[in-house]
């Protein structure tokens, strides 16, 4: 079996759908533990998110992951804490993704996106929700799928253009 370095990583601005993998449960356990023993004190919970986070489910190989605060107070530390870790402080993104850090195995090769925001962020909850109802749905799951492959297709090297493509459906999703 491949190690996680084959299974994770995508580089910046690039589009590369591949088959889900077991593994990328197992490498969000293993950050979450990381994450959770150096954000015990400030994170009200942490969860895997995004197309990783769903069995079956087709994505970019890598993994997303949301963080919750309880304070916009705490996101100082929280900074200080994920930079000591080697995450990279990517800004605040607001509505489009909340407080963005990545994780790179090397320069420009992501692994991990991590999305900080507070647990009243209505992003937080959209988070949860969208993950659950492909989890719930076989043919939701396979619909988005389909949507991902044609639009990493169209957009190989466009990361913003793919994900603008998906935007509608989730946001339909969401409102409905």
């Amino acid at each position: 079996m491949s190690d996680d370095s084959e299974l994770i990583g995508l580089r910046r601005g690039m589009v590369r759908i591949v088959l889900h993998q077991q593994r990328w449960h197992d490498a969000f356990e293993e950050e979450r533990r990381l994450l959770d023993e150096h954000l015990s004190a400030i994170a009200v919970d942490i969860q895997h998110v995004g197309s990783t986070s769903v069995p079956g489910l087709d994505a970019k190989p890598v993994i997303d992951i949301a963080v919750a605060l309880a304070s916009p107070a705490d996101l100082d530390d929280c900074r200080r804490r994920l930079g000591a870790l080697g995450y990279l402080d990517r800004g605040d993104l607001g509505a489009n993704g909340g407080y963005l850090f990545v994780k790179e195995r090397e320069p420009s090769v992501r692994t991990h996106h991590l999305h900080v925001v507070t647990l009243d962020d209505p992003q937080w909850g959209n988070y949860l929700r969208f993950r659950d109802m492909l989890r719930a749905d076989d043919e939701l799951r396979a619909r988005y799928a389909a949507i991902k492959w044609a639009l990493q297709a169209q957009f190989p090297e466009d990361r913003q253009s793919y994900t603008d493509g998906k935007a509608s459906l989730i946001s339909q999703l969401l409102a409905g």
